[in-house]
């Protein structure tokens, strides 16, 4: 049986562990509030990074950003480094830089670890029906170690060598960011004209318009719900990510930049609350002459 070390129950973490502890394999998850771990039926839990590693075929991680990953992994007696024996792999699913993705490869690498960056794009709710875009970059026969118990959290596609699955992650982000941000538009320049933004979205559904975006994100701003379901800050790192992928790759992104803009602005203005209350953001520019350029 394939031993796993799941670190990170978190909004998405929990249901993907679960859904590995029912495909069979075994589990042990840590993290740092313990009764999260302790919440999963069937795992056993670990009191630390290094515990939950020791003996384990396969690491995932399920991180907020970049810097816990690399915290996690390597620093300190109790990082999971510590606990990993040689020709273990990592599957990091967190979002994070690829370029912190390529390093993290390399320090594994020199201990004779493998490493498969493996980020996802479908929300909770896709965590929840283990439908999961997995976007992966590593080696090819490293995907293909990966392969299967990536495929109880969703559909893996390996799309290149390390850090790729983090440039396809970034590029999901900005083709969402950017769609919610022209969804959000749409319907407020909708209710501007007096028109019913609910009808208008009724109406745009099966043409070309028509997208997943508009069908959840676009029904959350007509219904004005915006408990969170996607971070508000979530979106902002990845698209701030996606800005410094650019930037190192001394490609300009005018969109991303100015969709980056807004949800900075939105961040500033309500929080962190879900992503679709760009709506939000784009109605109060236009509450104010001065902000949305009319005297």
């Amino acid at each position: 049986m394939i031993k796993i070390a799941f670190l990170g129950i978190g909004l998405m973490g929990r249901h993907q562990a679960q859904h590995l502890i029912d495909a069979g394999f075994d589990v042990t998850a840590w993290n740092r509030t313990r009764a999260k771990a302790e919440a999963l039926r069937g795992a056993a839990v670990a009191d630390t990074p290094r515990e939950a590693a020791c003996g384990a075929d396969i690491v995932v991680t399920m991180l907020e950003n970049g810097p816990i990953v690399d915290s996690v992994l390597f620093d300190g007696a109790d990082a999971a480094i510590c606990g990993l024996r040689e020709g273990a792999l990592v599957l990091d699913m967190s979002s994070i830089k690829p370029v912190e993705a390529q390093a993290h490869a390399t320090r594994l690498g020199e201990r004779g670890i493998a490493h498969v960056d493996a980020p996802v794009s479908g929300g909770t709710v896709g965590a929840e029906q283990a439908t999961l875009a997995i976007m992966c970059g590593g080696s090819e026969t490293d995907f293909a170690r990966a392969e299967t118990v990536l495929s109880a959290m969703g559909r893996p596609v390996h799309v290149g060598p390390s850090g790729s699955g983090q440039i396809a992650k970034l590029a999901n982000q900005m083709i969402v960011g950017t769609t919610i941000a022209t969804v959000a538009e749409a319907l407020a320049l909708a209710a501007r004209a007096g028109a019913d933004p609910a009808k208008v979205r009724e109406a745009l559904t099966g043409g070309f318009a028509d997208s997943r975006v508009l069908e959840l994100h676009g029904q959350r701003m007509v219904s004005r719900d915006f408990v969170t379901r996607g971070r508000t800050a979530t979106h902002v790192k990845d698209l701030d990510n996606a800005i410094d992928a650019a930037r190192r790759l001394d490609f300009r992104a005018p969109v991303l930049e100015q969709v980056t803009s807004l949800f900075h602005s939105l961040a500033k203005h309500q929080g962190d609350p879900d992503h679709s209350a760009l709506l939000l953001e784009i109605e109060r520019l236009n509450s104010n002459p001065e902000t949305s350029g009319r005297t």
